[in-house]
């Protein structure tokens, strides 16, 4: 079962953090997130990926299976049942979703769209279990959710007094608030 995922960048920042074993209090996450990251960081690229962390919120046996890209540590915290190869594909899966989904992803789209990387994540992992691996199938759900977003966009802008086809102008012609830079470009 995976424990946690937990992304965070060169300096400690962390960036995403999901844990699927409850963590008591935002100080025991926080915590966690700063001793996963001081095992992790401190590792040669060198290495291998995957190693025994000390966890005691999660219990012991927990493995930290990670990947460096650029400047962002991606961390599953996982129990030993778990294989090590098969996470380090799921890290992959998500990394391309996510790189897919933003363009050649950094470290400001996880911050700026914390909510589409949950999304994708939880397209990928609920309740601390895989679900799906097939990338088209968690780029066919995002893509799905951006539909649903605007659909909900134009619905509400409609309640406000305008007509439908006024709104679609706006999002075609770029004047829709920002809608069209930040979504439907990536979408």
């Amino acid at each position: 079962m995976i424990k946690g995922v937990i992304i965070v960048n060169n300096h400690g920042k962390p960036r995403l953090a999901k844990f699927y074993q409850s963590v008591e209090s935002e100080a025991l996450q926080q915590s966690v997130v700063r001793r996963v990251f001081t095992q992790v960081a401190q590792r040669p690229d060198s290495f291998c990926n995957y190693l025994e962390g000390i966890i005691p919120e999660w219990g012991e046996h927990i493995k930290l299976i990670y990947r460096h890209y650029a400047t962002l540590y991606f961390v599953f915290a996982v129990d030993s049942q778990e294989s090590d190869l098969g996470i380090l594909d799921l890290i992959q899966v998500f990394v391309e979703a996510l790189d897919k989904t933003f363009e050649n992803v950094c470290e400001l789209d996880l911050i700026f769209h914390s909510d589409r990387v949950h999304y994708l994540l939880d397209e990928i992992v609920m309740g601390g279990m895989v679900l799906e691996t097939n990338i088209s199938n968690i780029l066919e759900a995002s893509r799905d959710q951006g539909k649903l977003h605007a659909d909900s966009l134009i619905s509400t802008d409609a309640a406000n007094g305008a007509s439908a086809s006024q709104i679609r102008g706006q999002l075609e012609t770029g004047n829709g608030g920002g809608w069209q830079q930040t979504y439907s470009d990536k979408w």
